[in-house]
Formats: structure tokens, sequence, C-alpha cells
């Protein structure tokens, strides 16, 4: 028996029950193969429910308003993921008459589609014979094949690639991938892999050489730069002052309290959120009482963000010095807001639904 018909052969009897995977579409696979990107699927799945009532089909998604599209993905993180999601919507409906393109070199003219997720649709939504390797999909192949190139190398990128299209059974392209993405997730786990429940482990390469724990071969990590944050809750008048993020970059389109980070040439932490404040609003606050220390990974660096409580002299009005939309909302009103997780945080504090101080992960 094959490699490919072993794992289909798996998968067939131990295939989740997902929900992308019920009455199954080109529209949820897209959307699950977006969300699923850095994104455990015990946390995608009651996004996804959601997502699914809220934008049923393409078009409801492409005449959305970005805030509610914003909204809907608050939480899951990596938030051009749901730009890129909007965008394309809009561009297929607009150019494509509503339908997803059906192959994969198509599909990868969309915001947001790589060579891995071009793959996972075209293969699982349309039948296209290509491959698709993700994270699991490559530890799956270097166990299995004993690759000993570094896994993320051009080198080894390329030579999986080649792996999977050269095992990739005609004609069941989406179940091949599937399975292979459903073995890393449940047996081939980075860690601790359940190697004697594993069906393809009689010719495993790397399990038969007591190898599986040194593959995939992994590069050290780069040291990961750590920023300290100042954030002002500037209150009036029972209302508190949100800033709205610039398009494009980090956390986009979203709501956050004003501030930035500590320099070099700053006093302290007031002085710094001072001369933010300056920069950004135009205006001078007077630093109060702390609100909060919170403590946030983001992909390539980390932060700890201190609020405080703060006033601006009376009279005085702040302004967008680099454009960007200010609102003052009442507190009950803050949930309306789309916003990053450290402010989300906050927010709730502000509403007495979060007692706690500190926010980790």
């Amino acid at each position: 028996m094959t490699f490919a018909q072993r794992l289909l052969d798996w998968y067939t009897n131990n295939a989740r029950n997902l929900p992308w995977r019920f009455n199954p579409s080109a529209y949820k696979t897209w959307v699950s193969e977006i969300m699923l990107q850095q994104t455990q699927v015990e946390t995608v799945i009651p996004y996804f429910k959601r997502w699914m009532e809220e934008f049923p089909d393409i078009h409801a998604l492409a005449f959305a308003d970005e805030q509610v599209v914003l909204s809907a993905w608050e939480g899951l993180g990596y938030y051009r993921r749901a730009h890129n999601l909007h965008r394309a919507a809009q561009q297929v409906v607009q150019e494509l008459g509503g339908e997803l393109p059906r192959t994969r070199n198509a599909l990868k003219r969309l915001p947001g589609v790589g060579d891995y997720t071009a793959g996972a649709i075209a293969s699982i939504a349309f039948g296209e014979d290509v491959p698709a390797v993700d994270g699991n999909v490559r530890r799956v192949l270097a166990r299995y094949f004993d690759v000993s190139l570094p896994a993320r190398s051009t080198q080894g990128e390329r030579l999986f690639w080649k792996l999977a299209q050269e095992h990739l059974p005609a004609g069941k392209a989406g179940d091949y991938n599937q399975a292979l993405m459903e073995l890393g997730a449940l047996i081939c786990t980075p860690k601790n892999p359940h190697c004697k429940l594993c069906p393809i482990n009689q010719t495993c390469q790397a399990f038969l050489l007591g190898l599986q724990d040194q593959r995939p071969v992994v590069l050290p990590k780069k040291k990961v730069p750590h920023l300290t944050v100042t954030a002002a809750v500037i209150q009036r008048d029972e209302r508190v002052l949100l800033s709205q993020r610039p398009p494009g970059g980090l956390l986009a389109g979203l709501w956050e309290f004003p501030g930035g980070t500590l320099e070099k040439g700053d006093a302290g932490l007031p002085a710094c959120l001072q001369r933010e404040i300056r920069e950004e609003l135009g205006v001078e606050i007077n630093v109060g009482q702390p609100f909060g220390r919170y403590q946030h990974a983001y992909t390539h660096f980390k932060i700890t963000l201190h609020a405080f409580l703060c006033r601006l002299a009376p009279g005085v009005e702040p302004r967008g010095m680099e454009g960007q939309a200010l609102v003052w909302a009442k507190a009950a009103t803050l949930p309306d807001y789309p916003m990053g997780k450290v402010d989300r945080l906050i927010a709730r504090r502000l509403i007495g639904e979060d007692e706690h101080e500190t926010l980790s992960g």
C-alpha cells in the first residue's frame, strides 16, 4: 500500500468533524483557511461559526462595512487577514461575478492568498491536483522522508513541495492534503508525537532511525525585541478618547487609547506619554494614576504597556496630527469599536467587565 493510500484510509476514519467540512463550499474553505493561518483550530471554530452567521456568503462580506468586519475578527489577531478577506471578497464580486477562482494560480492573485492557501482551496474546493504545504504537512514529510535540510530554508521548502507533489494521488488531492494536515495536527505533533498510533510508522524513516524528535530541522530563533509602551486613558464628561490606527501596518483600522513607545530621551513613563500625546494630538495632558500594566506578544516583538488615567486642560481640543480619526466615546459604547487585545482589556476595565491588570500571550 502506498504512502498516500495509507494516509487516505486513516483520514477516512479519523477526520475531525469541523464546521467548514459540514456542507462544504468554496467560500467556507477560503474563510477557514485564512482564519487557520497561524491560529489553532480550537480557537478558529467559534469565530468561523459567528462569521458565517454574519457573512453567510461572499456578497455579504463584500458589502459589509470594514469596521463590522474588524469587529467580527476581533480577538483572532493578525488583522491583515481580515482586511485581505474583505478586499478579496470585493474583488471577486466586482471582477469575477462573485465566484472564487478555481485554480491555484488564479487564487494567488487574491489579497492574502499565498502558495499554501491557494493549493488548499484549489484542491479541497475545486479538486485541482495540487499540493498544499503548511507547518503540519512540512513536519510529516520531514519525518517520513527524514529530511535533514532546515525546514524553512529555500532548499528545504522546495524539497517539501516536490515530495508533496510526487506522492499526490490523482483525483484525490483535497483529501490527501487534508490527511497530511490532520496527521500533523493529531498524531505527528511538534513535541511528543504519537508514533505508535501513526498509520505510516512502518515506513517512516525518522521513526525507524529514532530521529523523530530531531525532525524537522529548525534553525535557532532570533531574539525578539521588547518595547515599553504607554497609553493615555483621557477622560472628559464621562467619555474617553479613542484614536483610530491608520490603514496599513499593525492593527490597521482598529481603535486604541493613544500613546506610544518609550524612547531613550524620555525622563520616565509620564514624560513619554506627554510627548507622544503632544506629537499625536497636539495637546498637553496631565498624567494621573496608573491604570494597569499589560504584556503582549506580536509576531516580531513583545510589549509591556503602561496605561494611565489622564486629563486635558480645560478648553483644549485634541486633533489627529497625522490625520487619524478621533472619537469621544461613552464607556457603554466601547464594545462597538474594534480593538486589539491590550486596548480591549483596558476598555473592559473601564466598563467594569474585567478587573485584571495584566495580559500575557
